[in-house]
């Protein structure tokens, strides 16, 4: 992206020309693909919660244990978040209203407040994983101490935060470079790596689950898949974002919105693939066992060279980075829609942050930290995904935008996949006895 210097009038007029541009393809006076790029904004910062640093540790040990067989379980996991991400769009585009706010309004006290304390814990949990992602690959490129990326990392997310004070169009489009970058990396490691095709197709196409391990492995993929901050925040993203005057200019956005939900995570999907792909032709023959960052990067270097191991990390410092600045303006919304609090976006930041230093002022090791906090998220989904299924089903709310019966039925059966998962995730964690997953 051409960086040069702009007035904060010249910023924040570009989230205003962006709206205007909106209206006008929404009236019908503005034809054109390229019109329609103007609504391509919330999907593409929802999605980077899919190809987050808490994503890399998973399918590296999916690629690297089973080769390319559970595939499917990334394929699957990703068509579950596409419903998901498409429903919480939807819900701020007809509402007007994010998931947050609407549960203020519409449940009991309590609730609201366990709501929040539950969302809170995740938001932070969320930003730990992300947060120490990014440190990880800093230090790791640079040979420095993790505590020291920490830090760059800080000022780095907190400097991208800082656009969104002119709008919300800026701080998309450094959002979408930053994917753009992890695509690009991913796809040069594609062309490096031997990958072999038809078994990574076969791995798509046919469900296996060789043994418990594999299993535990393939709850973990999809555990983690949908997560309880990105549900909260694009419904947030939505809202507002263009100016509507009629019900027929909001089922033309609507449109838009999946289309772009659609392709988003669908990039993100392909990503989440590349990992595994990547671990699998790397790793499956002679290294088996990798599954932490650090012992992928030091692996790469002599088996695929250092271009190779470079890219690596140069997208996990852009997944950490940009998934940090997102993991924030999550917590901004989820504090802001149940509290009706405007936090500063500095004391917002410093909040999120502050587990993860003291979790490596601990000693706590970086890859264990990863993995507790991916246990966080499982035990807080619950709460926004339900929250999310009642919300979208309710005439009084949704008016003649309600979610059908079918969709609503696969939403439904769509949860009950990703929770049910998820208690098998928490319950292997935990040390419960589950017969399904002894050896």
């Amino acid at each position: 992206m051409a960086m040069h210097p702009e007035s904060p009038r010249d910023l924040k007029s570009l989230s205003d020309r962006t709206r205007s541009g909106m209206s006008d393809v929404l009236a019908g006076q503005r034809p054109g693909w390229r019109s329609k790029l103007l609504f391509v904004g919330p999907a593409i910062i929802a999605s980077v919660a899919y190809i987050d640093p808490g994503n890399y540790a998973t399918n590296i040990q999916a690629g690297a244990g089973y080769g390319y067989t559970l595939l499917w379980v990334v394929l699957l996991a990703n068509l579950i978040a596409m419903l998901f991400q498409a429903l919480s769009a939807r819900l701020g585009i007809v509402t007007g209203r994010n998931l947050a706010e609407l549960s203020r309004d519409h449940f009991p006290r309590p609730v609201v407040w366990i709501m929040w304390v539950i969302s809170e814990i995740a938001a932070m949990a969320t930003d730990l994983a992300e947060f120490l992602g990014g440190a990880i690959g800093l230090s790791l490129l640079f040979n420095l101490p993790l505590i020291v990326g920490m830090a760059i990392t800080a000022i780095i997310t907190y400097a991208i935060l800082i656009f969104e004070r002119h709008g919300f169009r800026p701080i998309e489009l450094v959002i979408g470079a930053m994917v753009g970058i992890i695509g690009l990396c991913y796809l040069a490691e594609m062309l490096i790596a031997p990958v072999d095709w038809g078994a990574a197709i076969a791995g798509m196409m046919q469900p296996a689950l060789p043994d418990s391990v594999a299993l535990t492995i393939s709850v973990g993929i999809i555990g983690a898949t949908v997560m309880p901050h990105a549900i909260y925040l694009h419904s947030g993203l939505t809202q507002g974002r263009a100016t509507i005057r009629t019900d027929s200019e909001r089922r033309k956005l609507l449109r838009f919105s999946n289309i772009e939900v659609v392709v988003a995570l669908a990039v993100a999907g392909m990503i989440n693939m590349a990992m595994v792909m990547m671990a699998a032709s790397a790793f499956h023959q002679g290294n088996p066992d990798v599954a932490e960052i650090e012992t992928a990067y030091h692996t790469l270097t002599p088996l695929l060279g250092a271009a190779a191991a470079g890219m690596f990390l140069a997208s996990l410092i852009a997944s950490g980075i940009s998934s940090s600045v997102v993991g924030t303006m999550a917590g901004q919304i989820i504090m802001q829609g149940f509290l009706r609090v405007h936090v500063p976006i500095w004391l917002r930041r410093l909040v999120t942050m502050a587990p993860a230093f003291a979790v490596v002022a601990a000693g706590v090791n970086a890859t264990q930290a990863l993995v507790l906090s991916q246990v966080v998220l499982s035990i807080a989904l619950p709460v926004p995904m339900i929250a999310l299924l009642i919300f979208s089903g309710r005439k009084d709310i949704m008016g003649a935008f309600k979610v059908g019966p079918v969709l609503w039925t696969l939403a439904g059966l769509g949860s009950a996949i990703v929770l049910g998962l998820n208690f098998v995730l928490l319950g292997d964690t935990f040390g419960l006895h589950l017969p399904f997953l002894a050896d």
